[in-house]
């Protein structure tokens, strides 16, 4: 099966989203209409972790990558929001995932695909990573570690659609350089809305109500 994927006409298999290389490095913003952004390809979330349809929450996920970046961006089109009250956007905010949140999952050994890490943002800029080991969690469930990777945001109120960005290390998810070709096991998700609201979207649906199932990844392929 091909899919066609937003942005730039790009096509690919089903469960492999791609990352269009960059020139360099550049700033990160979470505008979709800036250089960053423009024609990057793209994947669409609309969907539970069950693979049950979720109307109003069609989220469209773009990545480019450099040698030592990859960059995401989530639109996410929202009925409500639920964000944390007390909050801050200069510190990480464990248990983020309690209120709005995008999600990458992504992982680079495939052999221990319990081994990933995992990187959220909020509509308002708050964020958190965490080192996952599925077999021997870490202490404090891993959102100790620090990635080093970088947030924006921006929130149109009157749209009712919230941008986030995230600029990950590639040295926060492994070792080995990476160039075009390079595979990473990976899956994106949203949190949104409150309590009997309150909705989940998968990317790739792992048929299961925990979203940490590696088995059920798919992949994000670095391009040109």
């Amino acid at each position: 099966m091909v899919m066609m994927l937003a942005g730039a006409g790009w096509s690919q298999p089903a469960g492999v989203a791609l990352s269009g290389r960059l020139a360099s490095e550049m700033d990160l913003n979470a505008d979709p209409d800036s250089a960053l952004w423009r024609g990057a390809p793209a994947v669409i979330a609309d969907r539970n972790a069950l693979a049950e349809p979720v109307p109003g929450h069609r989220t469209e996920i773009r990545s480019r990558w450099t040698p030592g970046h990859i960059y995401f961006l989530f639109i996410c089109p929202y009925e409500q929001l639920h964000l944390k009250p007390e909050w801050t956007a200069r510190e990480e905010t464990n248990k983020l995932w309690e209120w709005d949140v995008a999600e990458v999952f992504i992982g680079a050994d495939f052999e221990n695909i319990w081994r990933y890490r995992e990187y959220q943002v909020s509509p308002r800029g708050e964020w958190v990573d965490l080192d996952i080991d599925r077999k021997n969690p870490l202490p404090e469930g891993g959102w100790l570690w620090n990635s080093g990777f970088t947030v924006a945001a921006r929130l149109d109120e009157k749209a009712k659609i919230w941008y986030g960005a995230m600029k990950v290390p590639v040295q926060s998810i492994t070792g080995k350089a990476v160039g075009v070709g390079t595979e990473f096991r990976t899956n994106f998700y949203r949190l949104q809305g409150p309590g009997p609201r309150r909705t989940g979207i998968a990317w790739q649906p792992v048929m299961v109500r925990n979203y940490h199932t590696p088995e059920k990844f798919g992949l994000l392929r670095l391009v040109e």
